[in-house]
């Protein structure tokens, strides 16, 4: 198994990022609406078409888990090794970081 940190820098953000070998547009935004939270929308990068939108990050659960059919290569996974709480305003990108965790092609 491989994981890889996704840099954030805990503001909303719009970047690319190459998963598995394919280059995606990651779209990271806060909702401060009741319940809200972070938000992530992936995207082709050369024309922006949507992929996926509105994945909440939730610590701890495989964010693609249910979209397996997409073929991303892997599980998306936002963790906090210090703590068991969701990403807030404050602390995305430092205390709580996002992995992309493949299977090692030799095991």
């Amino acid at each position: 198994m491989a994981q890889y940190i996704i840099p954030l820098t805990g503001e909303a953000e719009v970047f690319t990022v190459t998963l598995a070998g394919t280059e995606y547009q990651l779209t990271v935004r806060w909702n401060a609406a009741d319940q809200g939270g972070w938000m992530l929308d992936i995207a082709e990068p050369d024309d922006g078409d949507d992929i996926l939108c509105g994945i909440p990050l939730v610590q701890g659960v495989d964010l693609l888990g249910q979209h397996g059919h997409l073929g991303i290569g892997g599980k998306l996974v936002a963790w906090a090794e210090d703590s068991d709480a969701d990403p807030t305003a404050d602390n995305l990108g430092t205390a709580v970081k996002l992995y992309f965790i493949t299977e090692d092609e030799a095991e």
